[in-house]
C-alpha cells in the first residue's frame, strides 16, 4: 500500500509540474528559433544568403550578356526555365527575406542598430535582384505564415520599398548603437562603408529608373554626389571574401570549386568576352590574365576535341564576330548559345582566373589546373566595386547631365578597375609568380595601363556621337564588371550597350530575354501566380523598344 501511494504522489507532482511549466509540445526544444538564437548567428545566415543570392542572379544575367557563356540550349527561350529558377526564389524567400524579418526587430529590441541596417541593406539588395530579373513579384503579402497564396506588388512599388529600406538602413546606421557588429562578414562593423554602400545601392535604383523618371533620377543621383558618400576607396568595395577551406565547410570560390580539380572541367568561357579583351583594342587588356587562366596555350586541331574548327563562320555572323576559337594563342571557350556537347578537354578549356575567383595567374605556363592551384578558391564576389561607382556616374553625366564630367570619370574608373583587379592578385599567393613573370617578359603594368586607357580615351574623343561615347562608357564598365553578371544584365538592357554583341549560333536564337520565368514552385504552389508568356516581358523601368533592341 505504501509503495503505491508514493507511485500516485510522483505520479501528482509530475503532473503539477508538466502544468506548470506549460510546455508547448509543438515547439522543439532542440530547435533555434527567434527567441533563443543569437542574433549574430541570424546577421551571419543574413549576410550568407546575400551572397547566395548574387551568386545565384549573377551566373544568369552574365550569360545573357556574354560575360560568361550561355551554353546548354540553342534559343533564348529554352536558356533559363522555370524549374532552374526554384533555387533562386527560394533562397530570396525562405531564405534571406525570413532571416531579415526576424533580424530587425530583434535588433531594434536590442538598440543593436548596425544589425538592423546591415539586414536592410540586404533587403533592399535581394528585391532589387528579385524585381531586376522577375518584374512584378510578391512583397507585402509574401512573408505573412497565414497567406498561402501572397499576390504580387508591382516592380516600381517593391523599388520604393528597396530605397525606403536603404534610406532607413542609413539612420540605423547614424543611430547610437548598442553594440556594434563584429562578426559581420562584409565590413567588420563598419557604419561609415555600409552607409556608402547603401548610397551606392541607390545610385544603382536611381540610374536604372532614369528611362521612366529622368527628372527623378537626375536629381536623386546629384544629391548623392553632393552628400560624397558613395564607394570611392578600395577598403570600401562591397564585395563578399573567400576563404580557401577545402571541406567542412568549403570556403572556396564556387568558380573555382568548379573547376580546380584533377580532372578540371568547369564551365566553358565566353569567346566573346575573351575576344574582346584580347583584340578590341588592337592589344591584349592586362587584366586579361588575371580573368583566365589558359591551361594550354595552343589552339587545338583535333575536331574530335574542337568541333566547331573545320566549320564555316556562320552567315548571320559579322565580320568582327569571333567564331569558334576567341583567338590564337589558346583562349579555348564556346560561342553563344552553343549547345554542343562535351569532349574529354577538361584540363584544356580556359579556366577562371585568379580574379575574381581565386584561381591561377596566366603566366603562359599552359599546363592544367588541379586542386588547390593558384590562389586556392580565395577569390571575391564583386557586388559594387568603386569603379563601378564611376562607370556608373559617367553614364549619369553623360545621358542626365548629372554633376561630373564622363570622360574623367571614365579614365577614373578603368584606372581603379586595374588597380582592384591587380591588388586581389598581389596578395594572393600568386603574387610571386605574377612579378616573376612580368620580369621576365619586360612587363610594367603602370605602362601597360596607361596605353589602356589612353586608347579608351582616344576612342571616346574620336567618337562622333553620345550615343558612340556611351558606347565606349558602357563596353568599359562591361569589361570591368567580370564576375558581376547582374549589373551587366541591367546595363544591357538600360543601354542597349555593348553594341554589336557576338549573335547566336543559330541565326533565330529568338527574342533576348528581357526577364526570366517565375518558378515552378510559385506557379505550383500559389493560385494567384500567373506564369508570364515569355521572357520578353519587360521589367517596369525598361522601356527601350521591344524588338531587337538588343539580341
Amino acid at each position: 500500500m505504501m509503495i503505491r501511494n508514493i507511485k500516485i504522489l510522483f505520479l501528482v507532482l509530475a503532473v503539477t509540474l508538466m502544468g506548470s511549466c506549460e510546455l508547448d509540445l509543438l515547439d522543439n526544444p532542440n530547435a533555434v528559433t527567434v527567441n533563443n538564437a543569437d542574433i549574430n548567428y541570424i546577421l551571419n545566415s543574413v549576410e550568407l544568403g546575400a551572397r547566395n543570392n548574387f551568386g545565384d542572379f549573377s551566373g544568369l544575367g552574365g550569360a545573357f550578356t556574354r560575360m560568361f557563356h550561355l551554353g546548354g540550349a540553342a534559343i533564348y527561350d529554352n536558356s533559363s526555365s522555370p524549374a532552374g529558377s526554384d533555387g533562386r526564389w527560394n533562397t530570396a524567400y525562405a531564405g534571406v527575406l525570413a532571416d531579415v524579418n526576424a533580424l530587425i526587430p530583434l535588433a531594434e529590441k536590442g538598440e543593436l542598430f548596425v544589425h538592423a541596417g546591415i539586414g536592410r541593406v540586404v533587403r533592399a539588395m535581394v528585391l532589387m535582384n528579385l524585381v531586376d530579373y522577375f518584374g512584378d513579384v510578391p512583397y507585402s503579402q509574401a512573408l505573412d505564415p497565414s497567406n498561402f497564396n501572397p499576390g504580387v506588388d508591382k516592380g516600381a512599388d517593391v523599388y520604393a520599398a528597396a530605397l525606403a529600406d536603404l534610406n532607413k538602413a542609413i539612420e540605423n546606421f547614424n543611430a547610437k548603437s548598442k553594440g556594434g557588429a563584429t562578426t559581420d562578414l562584409f565590413y567588420g562593423g563598419s557604419t561609415d562603408n555600409w552607409i556608402r554602400a547603401a548610397n551606392t545601392l541607390k545610385l544603382k535604383l536611381n540610374l536604372n529608373l532614369r528611362l521612366i523618371n529622368k527628372a527623378g533620377a537626375t536629381s536623386a543621383i546629384n544629391a548623392l554626389i553632393t552628400d560624397n558618400k558613395l564607394i570611392s576607396t578600395a577598403a570600401q568595395n562591397f564585395v563578399f571574401k573567400y576563404g580557401t577551406n577545402l571541406t567542412n565547410p568549403d570556403t572556396r570560390h564556387p568558380s573555382y570549386a568548379g573547376q580546380y580539380s584533377p580532372t578540371g572541367g568547369g564551365d566553358y568561357q565566353s569567346n566573346s568576352y575573351m575576344g574582346t579583351l584580347h583584340n578590341a583594342k588592337g592589344f591584349p587588356d592586362p587584366r586579361i590574365r588575371f580573368y583566365f587562366y589558359r591551361q594550354t596555350i595552343k589552339n587545338s586541331t583535333d575536331v574530335n576535341e574542337i568541333r566547331c574548327i573545320n566549320n564555316s563562320k556562320p552567315a548571320h555572323y559579322s565580320e568582327n564576330d569571333v567564331f569558334c576559337y576567341a583567338t590564337s594563342v589558346g583562349y579555348w571557350g564556346r560561342d553563344h548559345l552553343s549547345n554542343e556537347g562535351i569532349p574529354p578537354d577538361g584540363l584544356k578549356r580556359t579556366a577562371y582566373g585568379v580574379y575574381p575567383s581565386g584561381g591561377l595567374y596566366d603566366n603562359d605556363a599552359g599546363v592544367g589546373v588541379s586542386l588547390g592551384a593558384g590562389a586556392g578558391g580565395a577569390g571575391i564576389r564583386p557586388i559594387m566595386m568603386r569603379s563601378f561607382v564611376d562607370f556608373m556616374l559617367a553614364e549619369a553625366a553623360l545621358t542626365l547631365g548629372t554633376s561630373g564630367n564622363p570622360r574623367d570619370l571614365l579614365k577614373s574608373a578603368i584606372e581603379k578597375s586595374m588597380a582592384d583587379v591587380r591588388s586581389l592578385a598581389m596578395g594572393s599567393s600568386e603574387a610571386g609568380k605574377i612579378t616573376a613573370f612580368e620580369s621576365s617578359k619586360g612587363f610594367v603594368w603602370a605602362d601597360e595601363v596607361k596605353k589602356y586607357v589612353d586608347k579608351v580615351l582616344a576612342d571616346y574623343d574620336a567618337a562622333a556621337s553620345d550615343d558612340a561615347r556611351l558606347n565606349i562608357i558602357a563596353t568599359e564598365y562591361w569589361i570591368a564588371l567580370y564576375g558581376n553578371g547582374i549589373e551587366a544584365y541591367n546595363l544591357y538592357r538600360r543601354t542597349g550597350k555593348p553594341a554589336n554583341q557576338q549573335p547566336g549560333l543559330d541565326p533565330n536564337v529568338g527574342p533576348f530575354p528581357r526577364s526570366i520565368y517565375y518558378p515552378n514552385s510559385y506557379i505550383a504552389r500559389n493560385k494567384n501566380a500567373v506564369q508570364k508568356s515569355n521572357m520578353s516581358v519587360q521589367v517596369f523601368w525598361d522601356n527601350n523598344p521591344a524588338n531587337n533592341f538588343i539580341k
